[in-house]
């Protein structure tokens, strides 16, 4: 009767022990907190997640052709500043839109469970001339006048680019998708994307 009693508590401590395996298995490895969240997200520093290219034809004279609104200080530099401009330009850019990462804390994550909610950045645009495939053809622009034209059309390119939705949507989407992968490898299940965080439930 001892013998069988002392089977009878070896197997009970031996289920109790295998149910506290398969539980501690099922719940998978410890997921990291809101500031080590922000910590992996931040170490991408800038997450560019869209490059375009861009080109735009200026023509000086008799009058800039320019007529929207986004391109109005090129136009009216060109009218006012300058003797009688001549001549045209074609001018070449990439646009690369991106979120600057570097500022978003523990205070842009919440963690529950196997779920986060993540308040991203917005995005943000830069614009790199590309001289090498600029071209400037019959004008009476000097050196200076020149340096001038074309960061009046970078600040009309960035001024474009951030008036366009649908390529900000797009880039938007593009790194949804990254931070999306990047937090499923630290093992959550459901990543959502917020305006703000959703509020603590009450204890």
């Amino acid at each position: 009767m001892r013998r069988a009693l002392l089977l009878a508590v070896v197997a009970l401590v031996g289920g109790l022990g295998l149910g506290a395996g398969l539980r501690l298995a099922r719940r998978g490895p410890e997921l990291p907190d809101p500031p080590a969240v922000a910590l992996k997200i931040r170490e991408v520093a800038r997450l560019e997640t869209l490059d375009v290219t861009l080109y735009k034809k200026v023509t000086f004279a008799p009058d800039p052709s320019q007529a929207d609104s986004l391109w109005q200080d090129v136009a009216g530099w060109l009218r006012h500043a300058l003797r009688t401009p001549k001549g045209k330009a074609i001018v070449f850019a990439d646009a690369h839109l991106g979120l600057d990462l570097a500022r978003l804390d523990e205070s842009s994550v919440r963690v529950a469970g196997r779920e986060v909610w993540v308040v991203l950045p917005p995005v943000r645009a830069t614009i790199e001339l590309r001289p090498g495939e600029t071209e400037v053809i019959g004008s009476n622009l000097d050196s200076a006048e020149t340096a001038r034209l074309l960061e009046l059309a970078r600040a009309a390119f960035l001024r474009e680019v951030e008036a366009d939705r649908a390529l900000r949507e797009r880039a938007r989407a593009s790194a949804e998708r990254q931070v999306r992968a990047l937090l499923a490898t630290l093992g959550f299940s459901a990543v959502h994307f917020v305006d703000a965080l959703p509020a603590i439930p009450a204890s």
